[in-house]
Formats: structure tokens, sequence, C-alpha cells
């Protein structure tokens, strides 16, 4: 099964696409090949094709589980529609909007941007319907980019603090490790996406990195 994918000629797949166990959003110059491809590798049997405020950072700016998703609050109705129809969905607010690099979720429990104001966690949680924790990976904020998270493991950022991996392991109740992807970048949330069935991973993953993704995530 292929695993490693380029998204025309990018491997950063994470900044592109976003999934749950039941759904892909891929943006919409992919391939018929490659959209197959991509649903195989995370075994689900939906793609959804689009585009969110008229753009293909798919990951950037939206974040789901099984219960629903967030995105950009500048999708479009016709945008919004077309996830509509496999999820519950809402805009989420506010100027820090590119809720994928912001939330780190699971269906459980999400970590979140420390800065995030009261309505942007009301709203994860409605959507979401997970617990919410504010917290950094690394001394960084942006979360949902620094980490990878399913319903069977965790991986994060190689600079995560001790005290930030306690955090990490409480609010999941999951292992937690480290990984980097594409040649040793450690923002994991920009070239890989996993659900509890499969993962899809940038083109320039070793070996190597694949096998700590597979240990992290469960799937070995």
């Amino acid at each position: 099964m292929i695993r490693r994918f380029s998204f025309d000629g990018n491997p950063h797949l994470g900044i592109f696409a976003s999934c749950t166990n039941e759904f892909v959003l891929l943006p919409l110059y992919l391939k018929d090949k490659m959209i197959r491809e991509v649903k195989e590798s995370l075994c689900v049997e939906i793609a959804i094709t689009t585009l969110i405020d008229d753009s293909s950072v798919l990951g950037s700016l939206a974040c789901g589980n099984s219960n629903g998703m967030l995105v950009s609050p500048n999708i479009s109705s016709s945008e919004m529609r077309k996830i509509e129809e496999h999820t519950k969905v809402n805009r989420f607010p506010g100027i820090l909007n590119a809720v994928g690099n912001l939330v780190l979720a699971n269906d459980s429990a999400a970590l979140v941007h420390p800065k995030l104001p009261a309505k942007a966690i009301k709203v994860i949680k409605d959507t979401l319907k997970v617990d919410v924790y504010k917290g950094m990976i690394g001394g960084l904020k942006t979360v949902g980019v620094l980490g990878v998270a399913t319903n069977k493991g965790v991986l994060v950022h190689t600079k995560v603090k001790d005290s930030e991996l306690s955090v990490l392991e409480d609010v999941f109740g999951l292992p937690v490790d480290v990984g980097t992807v594409n040649l040793g970048n450690p923002l994991v949330g920009s070239a890989l996406i996993a659900n509890d069935k499969g993962y899809a991973v940038g083109s320039e993953t070793t070996g190597h990195e694949l096998g700590r993704i597979e240990g992290a995530l469960g799937f070995v």
C-alpha cells in the first residue's frame, strides 16, 4: 500500500489535506489516481475534493473528528455544503482562524492554542464534542501543525518539553511519542494525516520516520 505522497510536487500534504475516520478532504487539483491511493492509505471510502475560502490549504483551514469539523470562517456557502453532506460543520470564530494549525484533536480531547478566546473554545467543544485544554508543544503555540493525534496515539514535535509531554499524556490518555517527517522536519502535522485505520505522509519521509509514525499511532 502506498503511504508516501506528493501533491503536485509538494510533499507537505498535511497543509493541503485533512481526514477523519470516515472521509478525507483533498484539493480540487488532484488526479483520480492520487485520490484513490490516498483513500486506500487511510482506509476511507469518501474523498471530498474542495476549496476552503477559495484556497487549497485545507489542512490549515480545517480540523475534524468523528463528531464534526471546524473550518475557516471565510469558507463560502457552497464550499461548506460539500462538507456538510458528510458531517456537522461549524465556522471557527475569531482573528486566529487557521483552525488546522491551532487545534490538535481526536474523538475525546483537544489541545489548542493558548490564546484562543472563550467563544472559540465553546465552538470546539460543541462541534467536536471533546474536552478542550490550552497548551503548547516545544514552547510553540500552533499545536495543530506540531502534532498528529488519533484515538490510538499521538506524535509530536521532537522538541516537546517533559512538562508538555506529561500534559499531552493526561489530555489524551494515550501514548505520546516524538518524530519527524520529510527528512527531519519536526512539524509533523505539516506532512502527515492519519486516522485510526491508516495514514498518509509526505513523499520525502524516510523509512526510519515511517517506523516512528507507525509505532506512535499504533500501526505496528
